[in-house]
């Protein structure tokens, strides 16, 4: 019977959290996230380091395996991997994140086991480790809580704490939820707590009123190209005659335009096998007064490396290289022993290096402009770095890699996050959507249909000043998360004694 009673409790952390990624993209259902963390946060009380780690690594692996398991997409249909093979390695990638999950919860253990201790500390747990997981192994900063606010009253605070702030506040309801189950819950906390989260609301509501950033006058035409290339066909040397007539195609109509951008690696093949196209689009650009940005490999042979990047044409100037890859399929660790067991290893352009750190902003229609290439756009701190002197955001990318799966809504819920946190106005580039315009309040102006060729016309209003989150990024949430459970596990340790 113990047995089962246990097993039934695993089951119920592993549905609590695999019902999580329903408050995020595409599905909008926010108070899940509340109802589903505080399962975890009630069955986290009076547990051992071990308990604590295995009940949290259960209710992981339920909600990255629900949230995340698109990574099957890229494995399977890009990869060339059978469907069985493709699976575990999907069910091993998800298990192996939920632990990075789980390892910070090994904390709950150590802190005072009593109510209020509970009702602080566990959400700063929680967001130690949506931290944790951010830079851990390069980072998986995906399925952070906080973004289930883009479209609440609480997206007011995004400019001031960004999404781990957001988180915060999520996992404070979620607490106090877990409390009022409870006979023996302290009073005094519970109302504090109740106090704190209803004044978070309504100020979070007036905040969203403040105007962080101040517009320029500006207001720049834009057309973003969305060629809704095949990926299986996309680096193919047969294909890439066509492509390139595509992208010239679809841009022909629009010279004139303030700024034109085609997406992630529109150009399947370095500027040395596409001189003349370039130069052709280039000259083009500079007649008709148009910025033209394009993803595309660069290889510097001073460095002897590949680079995933954006180059500039016409009246544009600039270059930028993506700062963070993506493991395995931009670049592939242990690359000396395991390229070339599988084939999966071997997807095109999967060996880019790290741009520099420290690279100038894009100068597009005499703006500067932050840009982040697909997969960056999800690290606040990065992206904050970037936005301080920048008018615009630019990302581009290539979400062809996961299908018709839930990712791209995802990715795009993330990249409306960075808007808001930091008052900028955003360009979404992206081969087969979501493209789409984002103003500085983090809402989407104008897209166009997923899955299909077309162009995006709209405009962009740039805007300057920053943000206190973009002045600060993460860290000022980060540290208080640690102050408070150092604090806690300092009273335990004193208690004990």
């Amino acid at each position: 019977m113990m047995r089962l009673a246990r097993g039934q409790k695993f089951l119920a952390l592993f549905v609590s959290g695999a019902l999580l990624p329903l408050s995020l993209a595409p599905f909008y259902l926010w108070p899940v996230a509340i109802l589903s963390i505080a399962v975890l946060f009630r069955t986290l009380q009076y547990q051992t380091v071990k308990q604590a780690l295995a009940k949290s690594a259960v209710f992981g692996f339920g909600m990255f395996f629900a949230g995340v398991s698109w990574v099957y997409v890229s494995i399977h249909e890009h990869g060339f991997i059978p469907a069985p093979l493709a699976l575990l390695a999907t069910t091993l990638f998800c298990l192996f994140i939920a632990l990075l999950f789980a390892l910070p919860f090994a904390l709950s253990a150590l802190i005072p086991q009593k109510p209020a201790s509970w009702l602080f500390g566990l959400p700063a747990i929680w967001v130690l480790s949506e931290w944790f997981r951010s830079w851990i192994f390069t980072g998986f900063p995906w399925l952070y809580s906080g973004y289930i606010h883009t479209e609440t009253w609480l997206s007011g605070w995004a400019p001031i704490g960004g999404v781990l702030w957001l988180s915060f506040i999520t996992a404070l309801a979620a607490a106090l939820l877990s409390q009022l189950s409870q006979p023996q819950r302290t009073q005094r906390s519970v109302k504090l707590a109740c106090l704190a989260i209803a004044a978070t609301v309504v100020s979070g509501y007036f905040l969203q009123q403040v105007n962080w950033t101040q517009a320029t006058g500006k207001n720049l035409s834009v057309v973003l190209i969305q060629p809704n290339i095949d990926q299986n066909k996309k680096w193919s040397f047969a294909e890439r005659q066509g492509i390139l007539q595509q992208l010239q195609t679809q841009t022909e109509p629009h010279w004139g335009a303030d700024i034109i951008i085609w997406p992630e690696a529109a150009i399947p093949a370095t500027p040395k096998y596409v001189s003349a196209f370039l130069d052709d689009m280039d000259r083009q650009a500079k007649v008709n007064q148009t910025s033209l940005l394009t993803g595309i490999p660069i290889y510097d042979g001073r460095r002897k490396a590949y680079f995933n990047s954006v180059i500039t044409m016409g009246t544009a100037q600039g270059q930028y290289d993506k700062t963070r890859l993506v493991p395995f399929g931009e670049y592939v660790p242990m690359a000396s022993i395991i390229r070339g067991l599988i084939r999966f290893f071997n997807l095109p352009m999967s060996s880019f290096s790290l741009g520099e750190t420290d690279q100038p902003l894009l100068n597009i229609a005499g703006e500067k402009v932050a840009t982040a290439i697909c997969y960056e756009i999800v690290y606040p701190n990065l992206v904050a770095s970037m936005a301080r002197e920048a008018t615009m955001l630019l990302t581009v990318s290539n979400d062809a890699w996961f299908g018709r799966s839930i990712a791209p809504r995802q990715h795009m819920q993330m990249a409306r996050m960075r808007a808001l946190e930091n008052a900028k106005p955003m360009m979404r580039g992206t081969n087969n959507g979501v493209t789409a315009l984002v103003d500085h309040r983090g809402v989407i102006s104008q897209q166009i249909e997923q899955f299909s060729t077309g162009e995006l016309s709209g405009f962009i209003a740039p805007r300057t000043g920053q943000t206190l989150f973009s002045q600060t990024g993460s860290w000022p949430t980060v540290i208080l998360m640690l102050l408070i459970c150092a604090g806690l596990i300092a009273r335990q340790r004193t208690a004990a004694n």
